[in-house]
């Protein structure tokens, strides 16, 4: 792994007063296994994932992260470099209050789609080793812009007391996601073949709300339903007694014609070709 960032000072301020405009620069690269939006949990203490956040060379980091190992946790200030388009005053929460609107002000959310494109993760720190810091419950993407690493103190940024609004009134669909034989053999094939791992990302999305099409790809079919993840299609049954979900099996969303069509604009169709058994 290497940083690929600029060897630059990490702040550059332009104007006077409060107003002035202000130009930062990444320290530091999150390294990790969610490569897509939807591959990255809602919160990382949740589901997050292992990853590494590596700080840029030549620029005395290394003497910055002395002392952090004796710390568990670390805040994270990151760029959501993946979003596109503008920001909106409310946002739609992924568990919605249980009562009222289904939407809330933006600032009362840790809605991604912000003014300042800024976000913020409480993540455990699982060792400091020169530039590499690992850590556990993140939930960042793959290659994401780090702005700055921060220790988290206990005694002045714990307030489990603290009131959380429209969140305490929220309407709790929580569902027990359990793998068939066939499913946890192909997802391990996957994994082991491109790093991928579907399975978290499908026990992720469907782990909450799982039938919530406006939030996710679902369709209800002869057998069950089926998430759709990218071009890979999951099919799985559901015993709402038990709220309970089973994944059955992964398949393909793409025809033997479209493999055989030379364009690829996921860059996926060597992949799909490999799970399906079909050579060149």
């Amino acid at each position: 792994m290497t940083a690929s960032l600029p060897n630059t000072d990490p702040a550059i301020r332009g104007g006077d007063g409060a107003a002035g405009e202000w130009r930062f620069h990444p320290i530091a690269v999150f390294h990790g296994i969610a490569a897509r939006k939807y591959d990255a949990p809602r919160q990382g203490v949740f589901d997050g994932g292992n990853g590494v956040v590596e700080f840029a060379p030549d620029r005395n980091f290394e003497t910055a992260l002395r002392d952090l190992a004796g710390f568990e946790r670390a805040w994270l200030l990151f760029v959501f470099d993946r979003n596109v388009g503008t920001w909106r005053p409310t946002a739609r929460p992924p568990i919605a209050p249980s009562a009222g609107t289904r939407r809330v002000g933006l600032f009362a959310t840790r809605s991604p789609y912000r003014p300042n494109p800024i976000g913020l993760s409480c993540v455990r720190i699982l060792g400091v080793e020169g530039l590499c810091v690992r850590v556990a419950e993140a939930d960042l993407l793959d290659g994401t812009p780090v702005l700055d690493l921060k220790p988290y103190v206990p005694a002045a940024d714990a307030f489990p007391e603290a009131s959380a609004g429209w969140v305490e009134r929220q309407a709790a669909d929580q569902w027990t996601v359990e793998e068939a034989g066939e499913f946890r053999e192909q997802a391990a094939a996957l994994l082991a073949w491109q790093g991928r791992d579907i399975a978290a990302t499908a026990r992720l999305q469907l782990s909450h709300a799982p039938f919530d099409a406006t939030r996710k790809r679902v369709s209800q079919t002869k057998e069950g339903w089926t998430l759709s993840l990218r071009m890979f299609r999951i099919d799985f049954v559901a015993d709402p007694a038990a709220r309970r979900l089973t994944l059955l099996r992964i398949r393909s969303g793409y025809t033997t014609a479209d493999l055989a069509c030379p364009d690829d604009p996921y860059g996926d169709k060597e992949l799909h070709r490999k799970f399906l058994g079909i050579r060149r």
